[in-house]
């Protein structure tokens, strides 16, 4: 296999923002399947209740690399931001559909070729 390095960053301000360690763990073990990837590890979540902080965090290890999600739901709309590092191939828009789920007011995002250089790849959107 000839490693890619691709790694897609998200940061959506959100109506729905996730709070439940069950949940996340299930949102990412379907997310890695729907990325047609294998778990190494995890999924691994927490909810801190720190004020100020308050919000869900989950990370899972993956064959070829990770994904963390951190979520902030003390303000309204809530925060999202994710992360998907991949040494291979990887469909942004299968990512974008599950961020449908979460309403989202504002979302931005930077998908990156770290091959050789931090190249950004644009897509139609």
């Amino acid at each position: 296999m000839t490693s890619k390095h691709k790694h897609l960053i998200v940061r959506a301000e959100t109506k729905k923002t996730p709070k439940s360690q069950s949940w996340c763990h299930r949102w990412l073990t379907e997310l890695v399947q729907k990325i047609e990837m294998k778990i190494c590890q995890g999924p691994i979540t927490t909810y801190v209740d720190m004020p100020g902080n308050k919000g869900l965090t989950g990370l899972v290890i993956i064959e070829t690399s990770h994904i963390a999600l951190h979520c902030w739901d003390e303000m309204y709309p809530g925060l999202l931001q994710l992360d998907v590092y991949t040494c291979s191939e990887l469909n942004p828009e299968i990512i974008f559909e599950e961020l449908k789920q979460f309403e989202p007011t504002k979302l931005e995002y930077k998908f990156i070729d770290r091959e050789n250089d931090l190249t950004e790849i644009k897509l139609d959107k």
